[in-house]
């Protein structure tokens, strides 16, 4: 490879979404520490991670493992599973905001947290399948006012 080819800014290429994951998952933890008020030190200490390696994570120089970003989570009393869903390993979780404000609940366990999206995903499937009924309905309703 030349060096005029290395100077070329890249279009996308795998590469360089890999950067953009690192950048994004590494300010994405910067907000939860300064949210929880927990500093870097800290942090690293309570994940178990080196305190240059959290620094690097969060510049998006490094991309931490899922067994890292686990631990960072432990630390930072949040889901593993937002973690993971903002570093690109788990796809977006169903659910909206509703779904996102419930994992993002500091003060809930992780057991609570996934008993209230249970109940919260059971009653959406049920409006989702009554749906079709209120809709039979309502024509139904809409056809007797226009034949009376």
């Amino acid at each position: 490879m030349s060096d005029t080819n290395r100077d070329q800014p890249t279009s996308g290429g795998p590469m360089e979404k890999v950067a953009d994951i690192a950048s994004d998952i590494g300010e994405y933890i910067r907000q939860q520490r300064s949210t929880a008020k927990i500093s870097l030190r800290q942090l690293s200490k309570l994940a178990g991670v080196s305190n240059p390696y959290l620094s690097q994570i969060e510049r998006g120089v490094r991309k931490p493992s899922a067994e890292i970003l686990q631990q960072i989570a432990k630390g930072l009393r949040i889901s593993a599973e937002a973690l993971y869903v903002q570093a690109g390993i788990l796809d977006l979780p169903t659910g909206g905001p509703v779904g996102d404000s419930i994992r993002a609940d500091a003060e809930l366990t992780e057991r609570q947290k996934q008993v209230l999206l249970d109940v919260y995903e059971s009653f959406r499937r049920e409006n989702a399948a009554a749906k079709p009924e209120q809709a039979e309905t309502t024509d139904q309703e809409a056809e007797s006012k226009e034949s009376a």
